[in-house]
Formats: C-alpha cells, sequence, structure tokens
C-alpha cells in the first residue's frame, strides 16, 4: 500500500513538472535584452531598431500583441535617427494599443522631432 502510494505521488510530481506554462498575454521577445543593454549603453540605436523590428515581425508571424513600451521605445528610437515619421508612427501605434499612455506620448508628439517640425498626431 505505502509502494503503490510512493508511486502515485512520483507519478505525480512527474506529471505536474510536464504541464505547459500558461502563455503570456503578449509576445516579449528580445525586447528586455535590448532595452536593458540600450541603457546600459552596449547598444546603439540601430541596433536596437533591428532587433525590436525582429520582435514585431516574431509578433505577428505569432499572431500575438506586442507588449506595453516596445512600439514607443521603437519610435524614440527611430527619432534618435532623425526618422521623424517612423518617430511618429511608432508612438501614435504605441497610443493606439495602450491608450492609458496617451499624456506621455502626446507629451513627446508635441516636442519637436528630429526633423525640426511638430508631430503631425500631436493635440
Amino acid at each position: 500500500m505505502i509502494r503503490t502510494n510512493l508511486l502515485a505521488g512520483a507519478c505525480l510530481a512527474l506529471l505536474a513538472g510536464c504541464a505547459s506554462q500558461p502563455q503570456s498575454l503578449y509576445h516579449w521577445g528580445a525586447y528586455p535584452a535590448v532595452q536593458y543593454a540600450y541603457f546600459k549603453g552596449d547598444k546603439g540605436p540601430e541596433e536596437g531598431i533591428l532587433a525590436l523590428e525582429k520582435v514585431r515581425e516574431e509578433a505577428k508571424a505569432q499572431g500575438r500583441a506586442l507588449p506595453p513600451g516596445l512600439q514607443a521605445h521603437l519610435g524614440l528610437l527611430y527619432g534618435m535617427t532623425g526618422r521623424g515619421d517612423l518617430f511618429e508612427q511608432n508612438l501614435l501605434a504605441e497610443k493606439q494599443s495602450f491608450p492609458e499612455s496617451s499624456v506621455y506620448l502626446d507629451f513627446l508628439l508635441k516636442q519637436k522631432t528630429p526633423g525640426g517640425e511638430k508631430a503631425q498626431g500631436a493635440k
């Protein structure tokens, strides 16, 4: 009897270890690592852009949503490289996906873009 209970307990422990983990709501990909490397100064904006565009493609291929902040971070990286159109486009996409961030994103959009003109989506 004790042996049967031990065997049953061992089987349950093995099965619990094989259970699949719940899937995240968002596709994070390399986003946290890219952000960390950027803020540490290990990577420049161009490398960050390439990595975040790859995360965006992966999320689209998997049919999953992008995490909060990814599009805004990507937009800021584009702004640093002088691509104001992509700066604005990504900030507006972030604002649409996460309306709770609209106050901060409106502030960023009201600032002068790297080309010197006001962003078109700013209120």
